[in-house]
């Protein structure tokens, strides 16, 4: 099997790997994780190589994510890979980024029996208009081809914002006010979610952010407004199974309080939603299980 492919099925636990992911398998797994994918132009740096090299190996460690994820069950997966913004980087970063993302798209559409083995469905959530018309033809092909695969499903944040994705829905909304097909009081949030790019996918359970930033720069603001959000400081392609495990931990820790204020929420509890803030970030045994790689437990 290629090591350039997206579906990567030849991955070794050592025991360690193998017992950390059957004890959180015990508690409960997030359906949907989403994942900002940052650091990978910082790798670069501090690894001497040049950008384009950092972030094809943060494409080799979505490759190795996903394939984790697949392990630990969970059914959803959406990744930040290309914001609209972007396009505002340099002009030979920006085609160089271009081209690796046509290339990697290629690669997929290659591995179609593997997908449809694994039962991996595509989607590119973003406006694509803004993309090169190859690019475009590509990426369509990528969701095509998998449309009928239902075991899980990859979510591609590609020529994405939040705050377009959110203007999008608002001004579909407004020309089927135009076109007479709703009244203008029939806007409502139900709505809205099925003009978005996501309207086929649950929100996220938790979100992961790496690189040690703390915000969500423009990514699923709508959608994750009560995901449980983790943040580690390790650039995206160093990122390892330990840290998504602590991730995982993380989430199960503050997985109860959320699913109350979302009861709550669902219940009309007005004010409930201020308690978000009170869910304390007390990461002690989550970074622990983060720092267990490159610490004195060798686990590759």
């Amino acid at each position: 099997m290629s090591e350039t492919g997206w579906v990567r099925d030849q991955y070794q636990y050592s025991w360690l790997q193998r017992l950390g992911i059957n004890v959180l398998k015990v508690g409960s797994i997030p359906r949907h994780v989403a994942v900002i994918m940052d650091g990978n132009r910082r790798f670069a740096k501090q690894s001497g190589v040049a950008t384009i090299e950092g972030h094809s190996k943060g494409f080799d460690k979505l490759a190795e994510t996903l394939q984790w994820c697949r392990e630990l069950g969970v059914k959803e997966v959406t990744v930040y890979a290309f914001s609209i913004e972007n396009f505002k980087r340099g002009e030979k970063e920006v085609e160089a980024l271009l081209n690796l993302a046509k290339e990697k798209f290629k690669v997929l559409i290659s591995e179609e029996e593997k997908l449809k083995k694994n039962g991996v469905r595509v989607k590119i959530i973003g406006n694509i208009s803004y993309l090169p018309e190859d690019m475009q033809d590509i990426v369509k092909k990528a969701e095509k081809i998998t449309e009928n695969n239902s075991e899980a499903t990859l979510n591609v944040a590609f020529s994405y914002t939040s705050r377009e994705e959110i203007t999008h829905a608002v001004i579909e909304s407004c020309k089927m006010v135009e076109q007479g097909d709703i009244k203008p009081n029939e806007i409502d949030q139900d709505l809205l979610e099925s003009l978005m790019y996501t309207n086929h996918s649950s929100n996220p359970d938790l979100l992961i952010r790496t690189s040690g930033e703390t915000r969500l720069s423009d990514f699923l603001l709508w959608q994750a407004s009560s995901s449980i959000t983790y943040f580690t400081p390790v650039l995206w392609p160093e990122f390892s199974i330990w840290h998504l495990l602590a991730g995982v931990f993380f989430y199960q820790r503050h997985q109860h309080s959320l699913d109350k204020l979302r009861k709550a929420g669902s219940q009309g509890g007005g004010g409930k939603g201020c308690q978000l803030d009170q869910l304390e970030q007390d990461t002690t045994v989550a970074s622990l299980l983060g720092n267990w790689w490159s610490g004195g437990i060798k686990t590759e």
